[in-house]
């Protein structure tokens, strides 16, 4: 066996490496690669139809259902804003209006209540869906 021929060696004229960002703009994006969550429709879905089934959730199962309906919510909110929807189509605005506002509401800690309150973040999100899909912002799930 022959050893691998070696690097020719000698003076090679390299150009200093040129950063993309600087520490505070690699950082920020970062940041944000971290918080960002890919809308998926299927997960959505199953989140609204969790809530909106005939079986009342739990006490336990409220909190879940309020945090992941809260995070559908901004995915659809930035989805909808990024794509310019919201200023084209009223519906679609006041939608996200109600979404950040009921998005920011307490659960309330009676449980009939706080089913209630769910239950209401999940129609919201399914009219806001279904506005997105006639604006061909998304496809539909197969």
């Amino acid at each position: 066996m022959t050893a691998p021929p070696s690097a020719p060696v000698g003076p090679h004229p390299v150009p200093a490496a040129v950063q993309p960002f600087t520490e505070a703009g690699l950082r920020k994006v970062l940041e944000k690669v971290q918080r960002w969550a890919p809308y998926v429709d299927g997960l959505l879905l199953d989140d609204v139809a969790a809530v909106l089934d005939d079986y009342t959730s739990t006490e336990p199962e409220v909190d879940e259902h309020a945090q992941r309906l809260r995070g559908d919510v901004m995915r659809l909110v930035h989805l909808a804003v990024g794509s310019k929807v919201s200023e084209q189509d009223e519906q679609v605005s006041d939608l996200i209006a109600r979404g950040l506002t009921i998005r920011t509401e307490e659960v309330p800690t009676d449980h009939r209540r706080a089913v209630g309150r769910i239950r209401r973040m999940a129609w919201m999100l399914d009219e806001l869906l279904e506005r997105l899909l006639a604006h061909q912002c998304l496809t539909e799930a197969s």
